[in-house]
């Protein structure tokens, strides 16, 4: 579930991006060209994952077998491509599915490559970064619309840095359900939903509004949608995009029509017509909420987005280290002690990772990202801080972190102090627990010797490591000058000792 990101330089020069959306499911596929990207394949499936979500949070056995199916074919297109080529990740559907790691586990299966469930506001800043490749360059600040099956992204940027993001728990699917599940499009069912969606809206509209955008514009299939039906009916220019009277002219010729059945609108696709009016409503609560009068289309978005991430992440910076820099600013984290415990971290990744198999993948990413933040949950308390910054990690918004990266974060920061808490590493995801576990010894490791927090104390320290024994050596005489070291260290076994692992030193 860590993702497998290579420099592009030794990827093979095809890369894929899979968008797991609670309406379709996506696919592109694209040539890296000099740091740029060509797309040469896209494949979608209407799946309709967020319609498939039952009362008590699982999917539908009919919902999960349709997601397999399509991800079974996404994965026959992709099974050339070696991992970290390909960044497939879940949206809304998938983050309110309870215990969904057994149908990722199923869903990684088929499609060869792991997959990230990524939080609202991720998705939003991903969703930018994608719209915002496909404008032309410029200095103006845009509001960019994103409304999927489940959820609405609002950001606002300029260039490609977005500055605000918000995810709104509203879209063409669960707002269908809500005021259409009988297929009936009354005024009043139309009323009841543009309300509903300006109840949604009312909290951040004061601050979208504020925000100092010159231009609006929408991204992926249900705004596409909208384009199209309302450029073929003739309401708006080929270049004006969505009107303010062009969507009402459709939301009242949807009134008209009276059923989902007997929508007969120019452009709109069959399997795009159930979920339709619920998308409408949903635009046109945005367009209120924000005083929108015109909004451009663009053609890219998340998938996009994850391309851009990809090749952002190679090549220039990884936004998941200004992410942790800002999170250090935020909690006062004192930055000096914690370079130190991450070089130490690093001294020890290194001589253990061949034999605990710690090099594939962004392990040691994890680990450094660990030693710099252990200590975040001091601002809450020193009591059990560990807790709290376990805490905090787990529940922030953390710009280009998976959910499943949070967890493993804050599994790492939990445990590396005080009773060893195995059960938080047995809960991870089968894949990748043991390494956790091994990387939280490590970090324990690291912490305990620069517990003084005095450079006088600092020590070059070997390690062996074979299973679950680990043997630390350290310069003669150190041990016995350094009691207190010295002391925790047989504590530290002890802990160990009562879960399997033997810790000896000399």
């Amino acid at each position: 579930m860590l993702r497998y990101i290579a420099n592009i330089a030794n990827l093979s020069d095809t890369v894929a991006a899979v968008d797991l959306g609670s309406n379709s499911f996506h696919m592109i596929v694209a040539k890296v060209d000099n740091g740029n990207f060509q797309v040469v394949d896209r494949l979608r499936e209407m799946v309709r994952l967020g319609a498939g979500l039952q009362e008590n949070k699982e999917l539908s056995p009919e919902t999960e077998a349709c997601a397999l199916d399509c991800l079974k074919r996404f994965g026959q297109r992709l099974k050339s491509l070696p991992h970290g080529s390909v960044r497939a990740v879940g949206t809304s559907a998938l983050r309110q599915v309870r215990n969904s790691t057994r149908f990722l586990a199923e869903a990684e299966a088929v499609l060869g490559h792991p997959i990230e469930i990524i939080a609202g506001r991720e998705e939003a800043r991903l969703v930018y970064l994608g719209v915002a490749h496909g404008l032309a360059a410029g200095n103006e600040r845009r509001l960019v619309i994103d409304i999927g099956g489940g959820s609405t992204e609002l950001i606002v940027g300029d260039g490609f840095q977005s500055r605000r993001t918000e995810s709104i728990h509203m879209g063409c699917v669960n707002m269908t359900r809500w005021h259409f599940s009988d297929g009936h499009l009354s005024a009043e069912a139309m009323r009841s939903a543009e309300l509903n969606g300006a109840l949604e809206m009312l909290p951040v509209k004061h601050e979208y509004r504020s925000a100092g955008w010159e231009v609006a514009v929408g991204a992926s299939g249900t705004i596409r949608a909208i384009h199209k039906v309302v450029q073929a009916a003739g309401w708006t220019g080929e270049q004006e995009g969505i009107t303010y009277q062009a969507l009402k002219k459709l939301r009242n010729a949807l009134i008209d029509a009276g059923h989902v059945d007997k929508i007969q609108l120019e452009g709109l696709s069959s399997e795009r017509r159930a979920v339709f009016a619920g998308g409408v409503a949903v635009l046109r609560a945005v367009f209120k909420a924000l005083n929108i009068e015109q909004l451009k289309v663009s053609d890219k978005a998340l998938r996009e987005g994850l391309l851009y991430e990809m090749l952002g992440r190679t090549q220039y910076e990884d936004v998941r280290e200004s992410t942790v820099r800002a999170l250090c600013r935020r909690y006062d984290v004192d930055v000096e002690h914690a370079s130190q415990v991450e070089a130490t971290a690093r001294a020890l990744f290194d001589q253990a990772a061949d034999a605990w198999q710690l090099r594939e993948g962004e392990y040691i990413d994890m680990l450094c990202w660990a030693t710099r933040l252990h200590e975040i949950g001091l601002t809450v308390s020193h009591s059990q801080f560990h807790k709290h910054g376990a805490y905090l990690i787990a529940n922030s918004d953390m710009q280009g972190f998976s959910r499943q990266e949070q967890r493993v974060l804050s599994a790492l920061i939990r445990g590396h102090r005080r009773k060893f808490p195995f059960d938080v590493f047995t809960e991870l995801p089968q894949d990748i627990s043991l390494a956790a576990l091994r990387l939280c010894i490590l970090l324990r490791l690291s912490v305990l010797l620069h517990r003084a927090r005095s450079a006088a104390t600092q020590v070059k320290v070997a390690i062996e490591v074979a299973e679950s024994r680990l043997q630390l050596t350290f310069p003669e005489h150190w041990l016995t000058t350094h009691t207190l070291p010295h002391a925790e260290l047989e504590q530290e076994a002890r802990q160990l000792a009562g879960r399997g692992f033997e810790l000896r030193f000399s």
